[in-house]
């Protein structure tokens, strides 16, 4: 009996932390947790995250990197990201880290290019946190919306918003044919050494998921689709009236300036300190 209690116990564990995991990928898609970009309008928080994405391919100043990686990641504390993303970031940034300790050493490199490949990273990451805080901000329509408002594509914005409205079908139909076939298949004799049967049962059972969890997408999807042209979805997304209606209720403020323009200010900033202190890839 305590050998099925501790087993009880570790399987509700193992659903707790797979429910866990659903649950930080739905607040994260649908911006529910708040922050500094959540309240602010969607066209200035893209505009503000394309500074981040595209300034940081403009210098190779190892002092501006570190400086716009550093204002990204107080931005990312600010806008609440939650910790299934920011571990996932963090475990990958220090992958990357070791990495490129490991490639410089064992192609004989020196001190040029360590600092070169961590130039590299400095990028990334930066890319990398500013799209956290950004589209962590942002929910499928508000997201929807700022694209059309800056006159993306109807079917564009329509694409973003109907793929985030299927994200939880799509977890809730992959759960429901997983469970099907572990129902249907027979229990493992034994996990076996170090647990590889269970690994090769879960692999084989995630396969032979995919083909009717995207038949029952597209069925889904079809559905949708039919729903909306019946609505006249694409002539009110394509007229000038009805992008009107919709996009009312976007509206800038001051604090949407003063967001841009402090950006402006930091990454100047930023570049300031690195004419100050320099610290460039090439050195010797």
């Amino acid at each position: 009996m305590p050998t099925a209690d501790r087993r009880r116990e570790r399987k509700e564990r193992d659903t707790l932390s797979v429910e866990w995991v659903k649950l930080e990928l739905l607040r994260t898609a649908y911006a529910t947790r708040g922050g500094l970009l959540a309240s602010r309008d969607p066209r200035f928080v893209i505009g503000w995250y394309l500074i981040f994405a595209v300034v940081p391919w403009f210098t190779h100043d190892l002092t501006v990197l570190a400086g716009l990686f550093l204002v990204c990641a107080v931005a990312v504390v600010l806008s609440r990201v939650g910790p299934l993303i920011l571990g996932l970031f963090v475990f990958g940034f220090v992958l990357e880290s070791l990495y490129v300790l490991f490639a410089a050493w064992f192609f004989g490199g020196d001190l040029s290019t360590v600092l070169a490949l961590v130039e590299l990273t400095l990028k990334l990451a930066t890319v990398s946190l500013a799209s956290m805080a950004a589209f962590v901000s942002l929910d499928p329509e508000k997201l929807s919306d700022a694209l059309l408002a800056l006159h993306a594509p109807a079917m564009v914005a329509f694409g973003v918003s109907y793929g985030y409205r299927m994200l939880p079908m799509l977890m809730e139909e992959f759960h429901t044919v997983v469970d099907g076939h572990r129902l249907r298949a027979a229990p493992l004799p034994s996990p076996g050494f170090l647990g590889w049967r269970a690994v090769v049962r879960t692999g084989s059972t995630v396969v032979a998921a995919f083909y009717p969890l995207m038949l029952n997408t597209a069925k889904r999807t079809r559905t949708t689709v039919e729903a909306l042209e019946t609505k006249g979805f694409t002539y009110a997304a394509e007229h000038p009236a009805g992008r009107r209606i919709r996009l009312a209720h976007l509206k800038a403020d001051r604090w949407d300036v003063v967001l841009i323009a402090a950006t402006v200010l930091l990454v100047a900033g930023c570049f300031t300190l690195g004419e100050l202190y320099p610290l460039p890839v090439q050195v010797g």
